[in-house]
């Protein structure tokens, strides 16, 4: 057997996990759609008709002062509704369980009546929260024991508390979110009772024979946050009050230090799970940047947890544990930890889906189908767009050739992973690569198409997936020797100095940036380096990781200055949940960065510009480099049209007006799986 740990039950002495894969919490937005609970049910079942061994909803409210948007569990009505989701679980795969989240965001909840047990607002949050006086306090553990019985009702196997990230029951275990003085606050003793009054209660009421999980910020990454004592104390103490598993959670929302990032270190935070796990007599998983099998294996190996989560990783395949048990991890659509599409939809409002597999949370609507009218089909071009196209068609068994003018498949992709800190991006590759060969894709690389040989070939129908050409802004000086554009500087084909402008501050700028920035080993891939860039002491484990460590940053040797048209803010337009820490690793690097600017010219002295106050400025540089944006390349398209053929654009050839990977996948999906 390939993964013995992974694939090894776990008896709970009640009931037993099939293995030790857990598809973990996150919230993806069906809960509150209309139809919702159907299309629920169909994503969770697809994960557990392959193997997952157990899974945890997203986070479910309890009352109305968690929210009013989201869903919640409060009364038999809404439990009904959630048997849908149960029952198509158990339905697809008996031995398959399936916990409910209960997810009291206290005051993270953003709406009049959010509490909290002090009056203290988050960094990230608009409101302060109302205080609870003790009657609140004990309505709130009320709350969430009929929770928890309505989960019950409602079939699921067990439920996970959750007491971490900045959440209700988190800001009752740090000193900096609970002032209080009473019987829930002064010693730590006290600030404990609120998270266990809740676990023994609900022990209390659900009998012995269900799951109860409690999550706790193992390493909460706050200044004055939780001593490892503490840590270890409250683990004790909720192993006594009842629970079945403690999960370990790792940062709180408003921490500043990435944990779930591509940037972040594959099981980077398993040693302070596997540190628990010696202090206590129940099962603990351990998560966050776990995302292939043998990485899996490794931590359980290693005895850094019982049980693994992984919830993104399921998102991207939702047949990672099938393609495990049968030796097919080189076809697992691995995630790349981009956040673009799943987190980042979160945070903004949106339906939470997944960059490499659009199919994520649209199980009901998105299907890639037998064919019933073969065609032959010419696809030009073998980036995302091209790669997403083609592997779709293919697996309905439409015959596709892929016509690919460089030496490799990728397109944008090979610029994408030579950058620090996107090491993942070379796994997507790795899926393309293997899924041409077992669908039995025609890959022609170093082979340029143009439409006099497409039609000679007689295809049905052409995808034109050329991609794009990196826009040159209208600047006297543009063409000066000194002017480099971003493929050529990512590439290494054009020399770099010490004294650099970057024109243009979007992703690529910013990409850039990173590269010519940095020096030594990457912390996606040293977790010393990571843990000295961010200020993360994991031996001594000081309260929350973090406190009293200084972050280790290599300033660059290179005087760089990143600079956008626009006044918003440099680097507003990146992903919300990784933008904050792609600008502040380039700021401690000392990367300068101006909005609002002008550019006047280029010369010898460097770039000239007019400042947000108009004001001219000189920018010395020995390069200037160029992210000012792209225009798609429709040659061939407009070529295929004029001959009559059969054709569509896809990915950047369609539109260009910004790299976006995960449109590109997502459109070329959809244009497949309707041919």
């Amino acid at each position: 057997m390939r993964y013995p740990k992974l694939l090894e039950p776990l008896d709970l002495g009640f009931t037993t996990i099939k293995n030790r894969a857990i598809m973990g919490s996150m919230h993806t937005g069906l809960e509150e759609l209309d139809g919702g609970f159907e299309r629920m049910a169909a994503y969770f079942a697809e994960r557990a008709a392959n193997d997952v061994g157990m899974i945890i909803t997203g986070g479910i409210l309890p009352n109305e002062e968690s929210g009013v948007h989201g869903a919640r569990m409060s009364n038999e009505e809404e439990a009904a509704k959630h048997r849908l989701v149960t029952e198509a679980v158990h339905e697809a795969a008996p031995d398959v369980k399936i916990c409910m989240q209960i997810l009291h965001p206290g005051p993270l909840a953003n709406n009049p009546n959010m509490v909290a047990p002090s009056a203290v607002r988050s960094r990230i949050a608009r409101h302060v929260p109302n205080e609870l006086d003790k009657a609140g306090i004990q309505k709130q553990i009320d709350d969430h024991v009929r929770c928890a019985l309505m989960a019950q009702k409602a079939g699921y196997d067990g439920v996970e508390i959750i007491g971490s990230a900045g959440y209700l029951i988190s800001t009752f275990l740090v000193r900096k979110t609970n002032l209080r003085e009473d019987e829930y606050g002064g010693s730590y003793e006290n600030m404990m009772r609120f998270a266990l009054e809740i676990v023994e209660q609900t022990r209390a009421a659900v009998g012995e024979d269900f799951i109860l999980i409690f999550r706790i910020a193992a390493m909460d990454m706050l200044e004055g946050g939780m001593s490892w004592e503490e840590i270890v104390t409250l683990g004790k103490a909720l192993e006594k009050a009842g629970v079945t598993i403690i999960s370990t959670h790792f940062t709180w929302h408003e921490s500043a230090v990435p944990t779930i990032a591509t940037m972040v270190p594959r099981a980077a935070f398993t040693s302070v799970t596997g540190r628990l796990r010696k202090e206590v007599n129940v099962p603990v998983i351990t998560s966050n940047r776990i995302n292939m099998p043998d990485v899996a294996e490794d931590v359980l190996s290693r005895g850094d947890a019982d049980l693994v989560s992984m919830a993104r990783p399921m998102l991207a395949d939702s047949a990672f544990m099938r393609k495990a048990i049968e030796g097919r991890e080189d076809e697992i659509n691995t995630c790349i930890a981009c956040n673009q599409a799943c987190l980042d939809h979160t945070f903004s409002g949106q339906l939470t889906s997944c960059l490499v597999n659009p199919r994520a949370c649209h199980e009901t609507m998105l299907n890639y189908l037998p064919t019933e009218n073969v065609k032959r089909i010419a696809v030009v071009g073998a980036g995302p767009a091209g790669l997403a196209y083609a592997t779709v068609a293919a697996e309905r068994g439409h015959k596709v050739t892929l016509y690919e003018a460089a030496s490799e498949i990728g397109g944008q992709f090979n610029l994408a992973k030579t950058i620090p800190g996107k090491e993942e991006f070379y796994e997507t590759l790795r899926y393309y690569s293997r899924m041409i060969e077992v669908l039995g894709i025609d890959l022609l690389l170093n082979t340029r198409a143009d439409a006099a040989t497409l039609k000679e070939q007689g295809f049905d129908h052409v995808i034109v997936s050329t991609g794009i050409k990196p826009r040159t802004p209208e600047i006297p000086g543009i063409d000066h020797d000194k002017v480099a554009g971003y493929i050529d500087v990512i590439t290494g084909k054009k020399p770099v100095g010490r004294k650099v402008a970057i024109i243009g501050a979007g992703g690529i700028g910013f990409d850039v940036s990173e590269l010519i920035s940095h020096s030594g080993p990457s912390g996606a891939v040293d977790k010393d380096v990571f843990a000295k860039e961010w200020g993360v002491d994991f031996e001594n484990h000081p309260r929350g990781g973090v406190t009293g460590v200084e972050p280790e940053v290599a300033r660059s040797d290179r005087e760089i200055t990143l600079l956008q048209r626009k006044d918003s803010r440099v680097g507003a337009g990146l992903g919300k949940t990784t933008g904050w820490t792609h600008r502040l690793a380039l700021t401690r690097r000392g990367v300068g960065m101006m909005n609002g600017v002008t550019y006047e010219k280029i010369d010898d002295a460097g770039l000239h510009i007019l400042q947000s106050d108009g004001q001219p400025h000189l920018i010395e540089a020995d390069t200037v480099i160029v992210c000012a944006g792209q225009d798609p390349l429709r040659d061939l398209y407009d070529e295929l049209e004029s001959a009559g053929m059969s054709a569509e654009l896809v990915g950047g050839a369609y539109e260009a007006k910004e790299l976006d990977a995960k449109a590109a996948i997502n459109q070329a999906s959809r244009m497949a799986a309707e041919i």
